[in-house]
């Protein structure tokens, strides 16, 4: 649901019982949008009417945190720290997103999404990390993606996604170029073995 600029659920079971909201979706091999090859999405919200997510793995080219500070006028200040920004997805590409650690919640909003995850869009957590007080744990990203009604569980019933529980570790501590593997793995599924299936009836 799309309210105040914010992704929020409302509780109310997804289309087909299921709600994915806090889960990763991992793109398979087979993956037609090439912007989404290779992908690992968190989904911050799943709902009726629709999906919306944040791709956790695929850094922007030449953006990091520090070239967005001063682009914004904000001044960082010891303990600051610089960070990668993400390609979020390919919706809003020039809106920013924070997915964090809930020991970091916005004076503004911040959106709890399970006891794990927290998402904030509002500048005051750029300018809170700036000067070290930010969430213990963060992913810059630019864009999200985004699916209209029905549309993502159609793509997952097209064998165009894999499901699997979200884990802060590979999130947030993982090198980008690990994660996609280690999310199969957390199903027990070989990235090779799949990679060398795909396309095979």
């Amino acid at each position: 649901m799309l309210k105040t600029g914010v992704w929020i659920t409302d509780g109310q079971e997804c289309l087909g019982n299921m709600d994915l909201t806090g889960k990763l979706l991992i793109a398979m091999p087979g993956m037609g949008d090439m912007r989404f090859g290779h992908s690992v999405v968190f989904l911050c919200s799943h709902g009726d009417e629709g999906a919306m997510g944040l791709i956790v793995n695929k850094p922007a080219q030449d953006v990091r945190l520090s070239h967005l500070l001063e682009q914004l006028d904000i001044q960082p200040e010891p303990p600051g720290r610089d960070m990668t920004v993400h390609f979020g997805g390919p919706v809003e590409s020039a809106r920013g997103f924070v997915l964090h650690t809930p020991d970091y919640a916005s004076n503004l909003q911040s959106m709890a999404v399970s006891k794990q995850f927290s998402m904030t869009a509002t500048l005051d957590i750029l300018e809170d990390i700036a000067v070290g007080n930010g969430p213990r744990r963060a992913l810059m990203m630019l864009g999200y993606a985004g699916w209209g009604p029905g549309q993502l569980e159609a793509e997952i019933a097209m064998n165009g996604w894999l499901t699997a529980d979200a884990d802060s570790d590979l999130v947030f501590a993982m090198g980008d170029e690990h994660k996609w593997g280690a999310a199969l793995n957390l199903l027990g599924v070989d990235p090779l073995t799949l990679s060398a299936s795909a396309g095979h009836a």
